[in-house]
C-alpha cells in the first residue's frame, strides 16, 4: 500500500468535478462545492460557528417531507433575510402571468408568429421579457407562462428571483452569463439552463442583442422523463447537465432586488451583493445542458413515432398520463422508415403545444416557421404538416436521408394557453397561417389506389 492508503501504481484523478471547467455533471445529484478551503461544514449542516464567520442557511424547493427533498444549504456572508427591506410595487407590464385572460382576444385557433423584432431600446432581462402565453394558476402552483425575452443591457446592481416557478431558458440569439447565488452560468443558442424557483441571480450580456424563449413553470420541477422500454440510455443522459461551482461577490455597492411572486413584481433596496454564498452543498441548484449532447431515437423501419419520444425534460402534473409540461427537443436526426410518411401526422391532442424554432428548417413546416418564430396549437385544436411538406414526403423516395441544421422545440402543457395582448396585437403574428392548410386537395375518388 501506498502512504496515501492506495495500492501502489493506482493514481488517484485530481479532480472529480467533471471535464467542463466551472461546472459539476449530472442531473438532480446532491453537489458539495466551497469558493474558500474549509468553507463547507464537514459531517453536519449547521454547526454552532461556521468557518469564515459564514451564516448557514437552508434554501428549499420541495416540502421537507418529500421522498427526497430538494434543499440545499448555503454558507454566506449575510443571511438573505439582509437581502430584502420594505417592499415597494414595481410596474414590469410585458411580464404577465396565469390566470390572464383578455376580453376580446381569442385563443382558439392555429397561431404562428415571426421573430419578434428587437425593441431598439435598452432593456434588461427584466424589463425584455414579453410574455406570449399563459395557462393554469400561478396561485395554485399549476401550469406555466411562455414568453420571448429581448436583451440588450447587462442588470449591473440588479437582482432578481422569481417566488412563482422556476424558469427554463432557451436562447435563440446572443450570449448571457447567470450570476448566481449558486455560481455562475454562461449561456449560448443550442443550450438551455433551469434557474429554480428562489434563486437570486443578475443576467449579464457576454454578446447581443439577445433574443430566445423562456418556460416558467409553476408546478413541480422539471425532471428527467421515465423511459419506460427505452431503456437507461439515449434522450438526454443525467451527464451531461452541468451545475455551476460556488461563486460568491463580497461588494458594498446600493443594490436592488426584484422579485416576482404570485404575478406580481416587487423591489427592495439594500446596499450591497446579495450574491455572498461562499459555499454551498445540496441538489437544489441551477444547471445548464447542451442541446447537441440530446441522442434522439426513432423508428428504424416503419412508421412516425409519438413525438414523446423527444422529451428531454418533463414536469409532472399529478394526473397520470398528462403532464403539467413537457420540454421536446426536434434536433438533427435520421430518417429511415419504409413505406411511411416520415413527417408528423394530422391530430389534435388534449396537450396544448407551442414551438419555437431555434435554427433551420422544421421538417412538417417547411415555410413560414423560421428560426426565432413561434406557433400555437391549442388543446383539441387539429393542426399537421402543410401542403407542401404534404405532398413532399407522400411522392418522396423513401431512402435514408438526415435531417440537418435543424433544431425547434415544444412547450406543451395539459391546460390550454391562452394568449396575452402583446401576442394577440403587438408580435408580428402571422394572419395568414391558417392558410398553410387550405390548399390541401381532396383526393378520395372511390378507388383503392394504394395497394
Amino acid at each position: 500500500m501506498t502512504s496515501h492508503g492506495l495500492p501502489a501504481g493506482m493514481i488517484r484523478a485530481a479532480t472529480t468535478t467533471g471535464i467542463t471547467e466551472g461546472y459539476m455533471p449530472g442531473w438532480a445529484n446532491d453537489f458539495e462545492t466551497e469558493a474558500l478551503p474549509g468553507a463547507l461544514p464537514r459531517g453536519q449542516n449547521s454547526p454552532q460557528k461556521c468557518a469564515y464567520g459564514l451564516y448557514a442557511e437552508q434554501l428549499s424547493g420541495s416540502a421537507f417531507t418529500q421522498v427526497r427533498p430538494e434543499r440545499t444549504w448555503c454558507y454566506r456572508i449575510r443571511p438573505s433575510v439582509k437581502h430584502t427591506a420594505r417592499f415597494a410595487p414595481v410596474d414590469v407590464p410585458y411580464w404577465k402571468s396565469a390566470p390572464h385572460i383578455i376580453p376580446g382576444v381569442t385563443s382558439l385557433g392555429q397561431y404562428r408568429w415571426d421573430p419578434v423584432p428587437h425593441a431598439g431600446e435598452p432593456l434588461s432581462w427584466v424589463t425584455g421579457m414579453r410574455t406570449m402565453t399563459t395557462a393554469g394558476d400561478v396561485n395554485t402552483q399549476a401550469g406555466m407562462a411562455a414568453h420571448v425575452y429581448l436583451v440588450t443591457d447587462s442588470m449591473r446592481d440588479d437582482y432578481f428571483f422569481s417566488a412563482d416557478g422556476e424558469l427554463l431558458v432557451v436562447p435563440q440569439e446572443g450570449r448571457l452569463r447567470f450570476c448566481t447565488e449558486l455560481g455562475v452560468i454562461d449561456l449560448e443558442p443550442k443550450e438551455i439552463a433551469i434557474l429554480p424557483r428562489g434563486l437570486v441571480y443578475r443576467v449579464e450580456v457576454l454578446e447581443g442583442p439577445c433574443r430566445g424563449f423562456v418556460c416558467e413553470n409553476y408546478g413541480q420541477k422539471f425532471q428527467l422523463p421515465h423511459r419506460g422500454p427505452i431503456g437507461a440510455n439515449c434522450l438526454a443522459n443525467p451527464r451531461d447537465f452541468k451545475t455551476p461551482v460556488a461563486a460568491f461577490e463580497d461588494r458594498e455597492a446600493p443594490s436592488r432586488v426584484i422579485v416576482k411572486w404570485c404575478g406580481q413584481f416587487h423591489e427592495t433596496r439594500i446596499g450591497h451583493s446579495p450574491l455572498d454564498v461562499v459555499a454551498w452543498h445540496g441538489n437544489y441548484a441551477p444547471c445548464k445542458y447542451d442541446l447537441r449532447t440530446y441522442a434522439p431515437v426513432g423508428a428504424i423501419l416503419f412508421d412516425h413515432p409519438d413525438p414523446s419520444i423527444f422529451t428531454v425534460l418533463t414536469a409532472p402534473s399529478g394526473q397520470e398520463g398528462t403532464a403539467n409540461i413537457d420540454f421536446v427537443l426536434f434536433r438533427e436526426r435520421w430518417m429511415v422508415a419504409e413505406h411511411s410518411f416520415r413527417p408528423p401526422w394530422y391530430h389534435k391532442n388534449v396537450m396544448s403545444e407551442l414551438m419555437g424554432n431555434i435554427y433551420g428548417i422544421y421538417d412538417a413546416k417547411p415555410k413560414g416557421f423560421v428560426p426565432g418564430g413561434m406557433s400555437l396549437h391549442n388543446c383539441m385544436l387539429p393542426h399537421g404538416p402543410d401542403r407542401q411538406a404534404f405532398e413532399g414526403a407522400s411522392n418522396a423516395e423513401l431512402r435514408p436521408e438526415k435531417l440537418d441544421e435543424t433544431m425547434s422545440f415544444m412547450f406543451e402543457t395539459r391546460f390550454p394557453q391562452h394568449l396575452t395582448e402583446f401576442a394577440a396585437k403587438e408580435a408580428p403574428m402571422q394572419d395568414d397561417y391558417i392558410d398553410c392548410w387550405a390548399s390541401l386537395e381532396k383526393k378520395f375518388d372511390g378507388t383503392p389506389g394504394v395497394k
